[in-house]
């Protein structure tokens, strides 16, 4: 069954369902912990820097220029807030990783019915740490030269009022890569092949990763809908590669 290209909402919805369930709750609180650290110290240390990162990155107008400073700076908070999100979820996805995948195998077999993983134990757990944080690294990867292109072109002029739409568009693009991931590690899927099947449906993905994103700058909101995101990126491949 193909998902039709504005799915995404819908696949995130069944997800926080899933996730909100008996027989899941226990898979979820660990990452959710993890996420809750992760978060308030971010929130903190950033409360504290953001006014000096988008001072920093604005650029320098001449004073016959200077009533743009209104129309730049908005501009401008968007980008260091999507910069602030971005790294928040990187890390804690990193961090987060192996329950991430743990999770996504117990969603997959609610869905399907069968289980044909082993069934959870720490040993287990701990078992997945070395690959799951092996495939964070690849995603890092390919994440940063992007990022860092991104980020000199934020401070090139007049370029760089296309940075905060590239940021979107790139952010929503590594959403899907970053929460579809996880079941198709579990089926050993190269991330080469991951990659290309997400070109293959593209608009689909795009669609996922938009919802995703959105749910994800909503502070505090944040933290449960990762879960939610692993779970309806489950639905996703459990429904999209049949």
């Amino acid at each position: 069954m193909h998902a039709p290209v504005l799915s995404g909402p819908q696949y995130l919805r069944e997800g926080l369902k899933l996730v909100l369930s008996p027989s899941l709750r226990l898979f979820v609180l660990l990452p959710l912990v993890v996420n809750l650290v992760l978060f308030v110290g971010l929130i903190y240390f950033a409360g504290h820097q953001f006014s000096l990162w988008v001072d920093s990155l604005m650029p320098s107008l001449p004073s016959w220029l200077s009533f743009l400073n209104y129309v730049l700076w908005p501009l401008f908070v968007v980008l260091v807030g999507f910069m602030v999100f971005f790294s928040f979820t990187m890390l804690a996805n990193i961090i987060a990783a192996p329950f991430n995948g743990f999770l996504a195998e117990k969603v997959e077999v609610v869905v399907r019915g069968t289980d044909d993983f082993p069934d959870f134990s720490w040993a287990e757990l701990a078992a997945m740490v070395p690959r799951t944080l092996g495939r964070e690294m690849r995603k890092l990867g390919y994440f940063l030269p992007r990022a860092i292109g991104l980020f000199i072109l934020s401070f090139i002029p007049v370029l760089n009022i296309i940075a905060a739409p590239l940021w979107l568009l790139f952010g929503i693009w590594m959403m899907a890569i970053q929460y579809i991931d996880y079941p198709a590690d579990n089926h050993k899927l190269s991330w080469q092949d991951m990659i290309a099947w997400l070109r293959e449906k593209r608009w689909q993905s795009l669609g996922f990763g938009g919802s995703v994103y959105l749910v994800l700058l909503v502070p505090f909101l944040n933290i449960l809908m990762m879960p939610a995101a692993v779970a309806g990126a489950t639905l996703f491949w459990v429904r999209e590669r049949n």
